[in-house]
């Protein structure tokens, strides 16, 4: 996978959020965030066990620095609270790249996960030149389906990741059916 020519820890911005690469200070809302059972649920990773842990993670975060891109911090312009994580992963099992996102659950039913994926997904395309963003999820996390769906992924079948079933949705940039991606010029 060809690395991007620019800077990508700068994320994008939408009507009520903005993206950037997490930094050590954002270590206590990774920590509530990864350490929280509601959120951490429908995922493969094990709780956070520390504060500590949440900072080793940010510094040794080398998504940036192999493929350049990642996850980013997800912040709330109105309060500039970190509120979660948003971006895209590259996944060399698969040989392809997934949207992800994690938001702390006072923030959930706000449709601030769907303006984040939107986001994430015109980023990949429009700035990245990526041309095919898959999205995977359990078949039981519903709320994340419905994210997927509202960010214009479609349903392509189930796959196996991390030695679990899971269903692939798939956005493809020279697909016809791709929604307007909201709050993203």
């Amino acid at each position: 996978m060809e690395r991007p020519k620019i800077d990508c820890r700068l994320g994008p911005e939408t009507e009520r959020l903005r993206h950037r690469a997490f930094e050590i200070d954002d270590a206590d809302a990774l920590y509530a965030l990864n350490s929280d059972p509601r959120v951490m649920r429908y995922t493969s990773e094990p709780l956070l066990p520390s504060l500590d842990a949440a900072r080793t993670g940010i510094a040794n975060y080398p998504d940036f620095d192999v493929v350049g891109y990642g996850r980013w911090a997800c912040i709330l312009k109105e309060t500039q609270a970190v509120i979660g994580f948003c971006g895209l992963k590259y996944l060399p099992e698969l040989d392809a790249v997934d949207v992800g996102y994690r938001l702390l659950p006072t923030y959930w039913g706000r449709g601030l996960a769907t303006e984040a994926c939107r986001a994430s997904l015109s980023f990949g395309f429009e700035t990245l030149g990526l041309k095919e963003i898959l999205g995977l999820v359990l078949p039981e996390n519903i709320a994340s389906i419905r994210v997927l769906e509202k960010s214009g992924l479609k349903f392509d079948g189930e796959t196996m990741f991390d030695g679990t079933t899971v269903l692939r949705y798939v956005s493809r940039r020279d697909s016809a059916e791709r929604v307007k991606l909201a709050g993203v010029p």
